[in-house]
């Protein structure tokens, strides 16, 4: 059996968009007030400006963050572990309720599609508090798939 190559495949913002679109699984990487690393799972989409998406909490740590330094790292995972991944980095803008429901519809149907009430999912996001994390994509790695480079894979 031929060894699995690992790939690295740059892409344009437009490609990029179009990897992370149907991907909805992803690590954000904020930074401590120590300037150390925090990193989230967590579920994102990519909202009708190009922005990507997540919805989140004012108290959550990566909220927290994301207001006091918005230099982040997001890194999107395939559903499948062995599938292709991209690290973004960018700059955050939070926004917390009540400007953030708006936000919060588009980054539904974006991921979802139609809610069956629109009125009642406001309402949950205005009683629950919750906000939004918008990241504008700034540079980004290669779209990435793991396995062996290919000079070893070549020696046999």
């Amino acid at each position: 059996m031929a060894p699995n190559i690992a790939t690295n495949t740059s892409v344009s913002l437009d490609e990029l968009l179009d990897f992370v679109r149907p991907r909805h699984r992803a690590v954000l990487l904020t930074r401590r007030a120590d300037g150390s690393p925090q990193g989230s799972p967590l579920t994102c989409g990519v909202d009708d400006s190009g922005r990507i998406v997540v919805s989140t909490y004012p108290e959550r740590a990566k909220t927290r963050n994301a207001k006091r330094d918005d230099r982040v790292s997001l890194i999107v995972l395939s559903d499948d572990w062995n599938g292709p991944w991209v690290q973004i980095d960018g700059t955050a803008e939070v926004i917390d309720a009540p400007d953030s429901v708006e936000p919060l519809v588009e980054y539904f149907r974006n991921i979802s599609g139609e809610h069956p009430d629109w009125d009642e999912y406001r309402e949950a996001m205005l009683k629950q508090g919750k906000s939004i994390i918008r990241i504008t994509p700034v540079k980004w790695g290669p779209v990435a798939t793991g396995g062996f480079p290919a000079r070893p894979a070549e020696q046999g």
